[in-house]
């Protein structure tokens, strides 16, 4: 039986970032479009707008009355905390 011969491997990338700092665990820059935080960004928005269709009905006859749009009215609400 003949030896085995053993494929060479091409060198890994020499990196030119600095090295890691403590606690760091090495892994990839994280896109900031993407992360963690974008995630749950996105989701809370989501849910914000999700509203039954009376409070949507409600909303949009006040601001109406007021002389805005849907949006705007809700805008203000979810900016300030506090009905107009």
């Amino acid at each position: 039986m003949l030896p085995r011969r053993r494929r060479r491997l091409p060198p890994l990338p020499v990196s030119t970032a600095p090295p890691p700092r403590a606690g760091h665990n090495g892994g990839p820059p994280l896109d900031p479009e993407e992360s963690w935080r974008g995630y749950v960004w996105r989701r809370k928005v989501k849910q914000a707008w999700k509203v039954p269709r009376e409070i949507a009905l409600r909303r949009l006859a006040r601001a109406e009355e007021l002389g805005m749009t849907y949006r705007e009215y809700t805008l203000e609400i979810l900016e300030r905390g506090r009905y107009l």
